[in-house]
């Protein structure tokens, strides 16, 4: 059992489980019942994607390859992951990752210069099971 992290819309994994989209907004143009037929996301959970202040920030690290933007966004992330309901959130899903297969996502397609990754990191700080 395990948590794999992956970008939304791309063909999913056998035995990938669950897909969670940690994203702030629907994919643009895509009827809400195809989400999950288009391998967006079965469930959405925006409490794990970062604010809008904090989109822009990343967006701007991402366009300008700015480390200095990146690690900013990285503290700020974090800093919002830590509150008390998103942490709760953080927590279930490491526990639910020693009984059952899920998947986390974003669009971005790399994941180094992406939310995902922080939760990447979060997710092994909580002793969550990561594939």
């Amino acid at each position: 059992m395990s948590i794999r992290i992956v970008q939304l819309g791309s063909a999913r994994a056998p035995d990938e489980g669950l897909r969670i989209g940690t994203v702030r907004r629907p994919p643009r143009g895509v009827p809400k019942d195809e989400f999950a037929k288009r391998n967006y996301y079965d469930v959405w959970l925006p409490l794990l994607s970062p604010s809008v202040p904090l989109m822009k920030k990343a967006q701007q690290a991402q366009k300008g390859a700015d480390a200095k933007a990146w690690a900013a966004f990285a503290r700020g992330f974090r800093t919002q992951m830590r509150q008390a309901e998103a942490a709760r959130v953080l927590d279930l899903l490491a526990a639910l990752s020693h009984q059952t297969n899920l998947s986390l996502g974003c669009y971005c397609p790399q994941e180094a210069r992406c939310h995902r990754s922080i939760l990447r990191t979060l997710l092994v700080e909580r002793k969550a099971v990561l594939t």
